[in-house]
């Protein structure tokens, strides 16, 4: 507001102020807001800057991996795509920011399956970042993490879990052990433990995980309710079933409100209380 009052509504430094309110609307899990922060962010970029310009490309991303999170693939693909062409065409093919439009476009197709498209972008991404900014880089425990998650799309688990591992370690070096960062990378691993059969090491991996995200955003946090998730399907491979609802059900939860009830998590967790209640025989519930 005090920006806007002395520079004027279509100042690019107004710009990113909405833009950066955007984002903190959108962890938040307001939505709404969110988006409308991001567009007027991008139409002040645009107005000013032109359309190839790479704040205007920053923009896109943003607003295109907005729409990504929330599964409105069809409205992210065109915004993800242009803002790499402008990333390309104004910083060269080798730029750490080209790098993040090329993880941005290949988890867009990681989301819609087609795994084939997302591998050579998350490796040039990783071999962009790694050759910029060294092997030991936040941005390069990204690429790797989101490489991890190709792998296990593809049911390459130990390839995976060796990814997994050095992007924890950087984070863990980087941010220190109760960073959010951090939890994402034991979540992970706890899941690729849990696959692995390496049930004790997986249950520590997500309560430590759950604990930093508690402390961190609160327990209706749109995160929690993933590791909530994973630590359900980790009882259900124990066979530990009572144990295991309560946790589907609060991650359930927790996604509808955040996401709405349209939301694929929450259809997910539908679909695996439903696959519980099988196993129980609770064939009413499981219907």
């Amino acid at each position: 507001a005090i920006k806007e009052k002395a520079l004027g509504p279509d100042h690019p430094d107004v710009a990113v102020g909405l833009n950066n309110l955007g984002t903190l609307y959108g962890v938040q899990g307001q939505l709404a807001r969110a988006e409308t922060l991001y567009k007027r962010a991008l139409a002040i970029w645009e107005k000013v800057h032109g359309p190839d310009h790479p704040s205007v490309g920053m923009g896109l991303g943003n607003l295109g991996v907005f729409y990504r999170d929330q599964a409105q693939y069809a409205k992210a693909e065109p915004l993800v795509r242009r803002a790499l062409a402008i990333w390309e065409r104004a910083l060269g093919p080798d730029h750490p920011d080209v790098a993040q439009a090329l993880g941005n476009l290949a988890e867009l197709h990681k989301a819609l399956g087609q795994y084939a498209k997302a591998e050579p972008l998350s490796l040039r991404a990783l071999a962009i970042r790694e050759k910029a900014l060294g092997p030991s880089h936040p941005e390069v425990a990204t690429s790797l993490n989101q490489l991890r998650s190709l792998r296990c799309m593809q049911a390459r688990f130990a390839e995976a879990e060796v990814l997994c591992q050095r992007a924890l370690a950087i984070w863990e070096e980087a941010f220190g052990p109760e960073h959010p960062k951090v939890a994402v990378g034991l979540s992970n691993l706890a899941y690729l433990r849990t696959v692995r059969c390496r049930y004790t090491d997986a249950r520590a991996l997500y309560k430590r995980s759950l604990t930093i995200w508690e402390q961190a955003f609160g327990p209706d946090d749109r995160r929690v309710a993933a590791v909530l998730g994973g630590l359900a399907d980790l009882h259900v491979a124990l066979g530990q079933y009572t144990q295991a609802e309560p946790l589907y059900r609060r991650s359930m939860v927790i996604w509808g409100k955040a996401h709405g009830p349209e939301h694929p998590q929450v259809a997910k967790g539908l679909n695996d209380l439903a696959y519980l209640h099988a196993i129980l025989g609770h064939w009413a519930q499981a219907e």
